[in-house]
C-alpha cells in the first residue's frame, strides 16, 4: 500500500493538472470501488473548479469551490495518470522502467478537466479495485471517521520528542507497532519505520515506554528518533516516493527511494551501519514483515 511519500508524489505530480481546473466531466466505469461512490457523484461535482490538492496522512484531498472535499485512498494499486485529450493514442508523459496498467477496464474513474483552455484527463486506474473515493463538506473533515482520531504528521511541527514521550509513557507494546497506530503519527507505515528505527539504531522489538525516562521525559535515544522519522520521511519525499509494485508517479517516472533501503526488504544482506557487521533479519509483528540489524539494534 502506498504510504505517506508516495501519495505526497501523487499529490505533487497530480497539481499542475488539476489546480485550478473546472471538472467538465466525471466518468464513472463502475458503480464502486472498495466501497460504493457518493450517491449521484457526478452530478455533485461537475461544472466546478478544483480549489487545490492536499494530503491528509495517506489519503489524497481534491478540494472544490462550494465547500466539497473529494477523499481518495490508493488502496493496495491504485494510480492516477494525466493524459491530454487531444492525444489520440492516450499516451503517458514520462519514461517507464516497469509496466503500468493500462487496460481500459482497470481505468474506473476519468476526470474530464478543462483548464486554460486546455483540456485535459485525470484517470484513476485500479486493477485490485481496494481504493476509494468518497465526498465529503470542507468543514466536517475532522469529523471524517479517517481522520477523527489521526496522530500529527511526521512531517509536521506538532511531531516532537516530547508528544510522542506523552504517548509511550508506560508502553509495553513494541516500538514498531506503536509507531504504525495512526493515532500516534498519521500516515507513518511499515516501510519508513523500518528505515526511520534502523536509522536511529533502535530495535523494532523494544517496548515503546523504555524510551521516556520515570518523569514522563524523552530520553535522548527519543529525541533522535524523532528526528530520524522526520529525516527519512522529508528523504523519500525528494526521491519521489518508493514506488512499489503497482505505485508510480503520475508523470510515468519511478520514484528511486526503494534504491535508498537500508534494511527494508533487506534481509539476509550486511547491515549498511558504518563498523557493524550484524546482518539484517526479518521477523513478522501483527501480521507484517520487520526488517532490522539484531547486532545494532537495540
Amino acid at each position: 500500500m502506498p504510504e505517506l511519500p508516495e501519495v505526497e508524489t501523487v499529490r505533487r505530480g497530480l497539481a499542475p493538472a488539476m489546480e485550478g481546473a473546472r471538472l467538465r466531466k466525471l466518468h464513472l466505469g463502475r458503480p464502486d470501488l472498495r466501497f460504493p461512490f457518493p450517491e449521484d457523484f457526478a452530478g455533485l461535482i461537475e461544472g466546478k473548479t478544483i480549489i487545490s490538492l492536499g494530503r491528509r496522512a495517506k489519503y489524497l484531498l481534491i478540494e472544490l469551490e462550494d465547500g466539497l472535499t473529494i477523499v481518495s485512498h490508493l488502496g493496495m494499486s491504485g494510480s492516477f495518470r494525466v493524459e491530454a485529450e487531444a492525444d489520440a493514442e492516450g499516451s503517458i508523459p514520462g519514461v517507464f522502467h516497469h509496466p503500468r496498467s493500462k487496460d481500459g477496464k482497470h481505468d474506473h474513474v476519468v476526470f474530464h478537466l478543462d483548464r486554460g483552455g486546455e483540456r485535459v484527463s485525470v484517470i484513476y486506474n485500479d486493477p485490485r479495485r481496494f481504493g476509494f473515493m468518497h465526498l465529503v463538506e470542507r468543514s466536517k473533515l475532522d469529523l471524517y471517521p479517517a481522520f477523527a482520531e489521526l496522530g500529527p504528521e511526521p512531517t509536521g511541527n506538532r511531531l516532537s520528542a516530547d508528544y510522542l514521550a506523552s504517548r509511550f509513557d508506560g508502553k509495553s507494546q513494541p516500538l514498531k507497532s506503536t509507531l504504525l497506530d495512526q493515532k500516534v503519527i498519521a500516515g507513518l507505515g511499515n516501510i519508513y519505520v523500518c528505515e526511520a528505527l534502523w536509522r536511529a539504531h533502535l530495535s523494532p522489538l523494544r517496548a515503546a515506554g523504555t524510551l521516556v525516562t520515570k518523569g514522563g521525559k524523552p530520553t535522548a535515544k527519543l529525541v533522535d528518533l524523532t528526528e530520524k522519522i522526520r529525516d527519512v520521511i522529508a528523504d523519500a519525499i525528494a526521491a519521489g516516493g518508493s514506488s512499489l509494485r503497482d505505485h508510480i508517479q503520475t508523470d510515468g517516472t519511478l520514484g528511486y527511494f526503494q534504491h535508498s533501503f537500508s534494511v527494508y526488504d533487506q534481509e539476509g544482506q550486511p547491515c549498511r551501519t558504518p563498523g557493524c557487521r550484524g546482518t539484517v533479519e526479518r521477523v513478522v509483528q501483527a501480521g507484517r514483515s520487520t526488517f532490522y540489524c539484531a547486532a545494532c539494534q537495540k
